[in-house]
This record gives C-alpha cells, structure tokens and sequence, in this order.
C-alpha cells in the first residue's frame, strides 16, 4: 500500500490514526513527598554524612537539580526528612483524643501507640539516632518540631493533671519526665534491637515477646503515676 493511499485511510477513518500524545501533568507535591521518601531511605542507610543526592535522585528518577529547587541543599532535605517524620507521629498522637478518655485509660492508649509506632517505624528511631550523633543540630534549625512536640506535652499535662484532680494520679509528676519514661523503653528496644537481642538471645520481633514488653511498660507507667 502506498503512502499517500496510507494518508488517504487514516484521513477517512480517524480512528485509525495514532491518538493524540496527553500532555504531562506535573505534580509538585507528589514529586517533593517522592525525594522525601528516597531520602529518607538514603538518611536511613548512610547517615547524613555518607547520604548522596545522586543516589537520591536515582531512587525517583529524577534530578540533583529538581531536588536543589525543592530543598536548596542535601542538609535542608534532610531537615525537612526530620520535620516529616517528627510530623507523622505528632500529628497521630494529636489524634488519640485523650481527653475524650479516662485519664488511665487515655495514658494506657498513649503508651500503647509510643510502642507501636516506634515498633512499626524503625526508620523514625534509626534518623532520631544519627540526629543525636550530630548533637540535635539539624532539630535545633526546625522550630516547627519543637512547635509540635509542645502540643503533645500540653495533651499528657492535662491527662496528669485530670487524673490528679480527680484523686487517681498523684501529685507533683513532671510531664516531660512521664513523656520519658514512656519514649525511653519503646524506643530503646527498637533501636538497641540487634545488640541486646544477639548478647540476651532475646526475639524483639516475636509477637509474644513484643505483647510481654507492651504490657509491662503500660503497667509500669501507670504504677508510676498512680496514687
């Protein structure tokens, strides 16, 4: 068949020919929460020194220079990585409606969520550890982390002291402390998981081990803070 017969079919059946290209949509906000995650997982494996923006512009295929537009540097993404995920926790915890809650009850649920989030996450607790590395820097360049965990602090102090007022708490507890106390054994047994699991021959992961911990820190905050 000839090339002008070709032109001459297409022309009487359109639907012959090739369809028209759709024009490419771009999405910002995908695009920036793409890079977040890549570096995020970067961070995770090499740390903020050995991070490289090649490997994150790899990971999303896309460009050193799409990502400098987005973040202007490899230390402001891994600030804004910090934020995010700073962010994911506060803004669930802001959720768990404690008020709504008897004050055992509301600290019971608390915990119970530290414990899981931090169980779930290990890539909160694995950037929160090379943060500390760099003496909390980074943290220190975010006012709006500071801004969130206030908030949380601000919901724990009401649940204390509405669970004092009503004679079930005692008196004199310190938030921050209670906050501590909660963080401090649902974060340590996930990022000390590998050495005190291999020198204590101990299962983290197992669920029944995992249920054991839940319940023990739970009890153990509550006979801390009760009357």
């Amino acid at each position: 068949m000839s090339d002008s017969m070709t032109t001459t079919l297409e022309a009487a059946s359109p639907e012959l020919a090739a369809p028209p290209r759709k024009p490419r949509k771009n999405n910002p906000e995908k695009t920036r929460e793409n890079i977040l995650q890549a570096a995020i997982t970067e961070f995770v494996q090499q740390g903020l020194s050995g991070a490289r923006v090649d490997a994150i512009a790899e990971r999303t295929a896309t460009s050193k220079r799409m990502i400098y537009y987005y973040f202007g540097s490899k230390e402001q993404l891994y600030v804004e990585v910090l934020l995010k995920l700073y962010g994911d926790i506060r803004s669930t915890e802001h959720r768990l409606h404690l008020g709504e809650l008897a004050a055992p009850d509301a600290i019971r649920r608390l915990v119970e969520f530290t414990f899981d989030h931090h169980d779930r996450n290990s890539d909160f607790v694995r950037i929160v550890c090379i943060e500390n590395i760099h003496y909390g820097e980074y943290v220190k360049q975010s006012p709006e982390i500071r801004r969130m965990s206030d908030v949380v602090l601000q919901a724990l102090e009401e649940t204390l002291k509405r669970g004092e007022q009503e004679g079930l708490f005692r008196e004199g507890l310190t938030t921050v402390d209670v906050h501590m106390l909660i963080s401090s054994f649902c974060f340590y047994r996930v990022s000390n998981r590998h050495t005190f699991g291999e020198i204590f021959q101990i299962d983290l992961p197992d669920e029944q081990v995992k249920q054991r911990h839940k319940t023990m820190i739970c009890e153990a905050v509550l006979r801390y803070i009760m009357r």
